[in-house]
């Protein structure tokens, strides 16, 4: 996969991953102190703190540390997790550069590239495009790729990133 795919996706999956542990640990009813001190590593709240924002990313190792501490399966919170990362995916908007993504050459994007040229040809002056999420989903069923990939893709041209 792409870098800037990766870094989308995983910025959107830590926040997903860090609701998630919030989730668990307020329904067993301990406060991050509490549970930093269940934990064999010793963490300081703050790092749980960090990881609940979705600020750090949790190793597998420590989420499975995590899961223990609260008596629940690893393999539950990280299907949850994921799960919320598809639907903030859905929810959520990206900006898109169309401009840039009609630049680029790769045969990937040509479906892309099409539409880019074709939303430039109907709004000349309006070379960035948000897509929310509905959007998104729309354009991933007509291209036959799946949210993720097709943001991902997109993600690569999102002006933040800078070209």
């Amino acid at each position: 996969m792409d870098v800037v795919h990766d870094e989308v996706i995983d910025r959107v999956t830590t926040r997903a991953l860090g609701e998630e542990l919030r989730r668990a640990r307020e329904q067993v009813g301990l406060s991050q102190a509490d549970l930093a001190a269940r934990l064999p590593s010793d963490p300081h709240a703050k790092t749980l703190a960090s990881y609940e924002q979705g600020v750090r990313q949790c190793t597998v190792v420590r989420l499975c540390e995590l899961a223990r501490a609260l008596d629940v399966s690893p393999i539950d919170l990280l299907a949850r997790a994921l799960l919320r990362t598809e639907i903030d995916l859905q929810t959520t908007g990206l900006h898109v550069d169309v401009q840039a993504l009609t630049d680029d050459p790769r045969p990937e994007l040509r479906p892309l590239r099409r539409w880019a040229r074709a939303r430039l040809t109907a709004y000349p002056a309006a070379t960035l495009a948000h897509l929310d999420g509905p959007v998104l989903q729309e354009m991933s069923i007509f291209l036959g790729t799946t949210l993720t990939d097709l943001v991902g893709k997109l993600a690569m041209f999102t002006p933040s990133r800078g070209s």
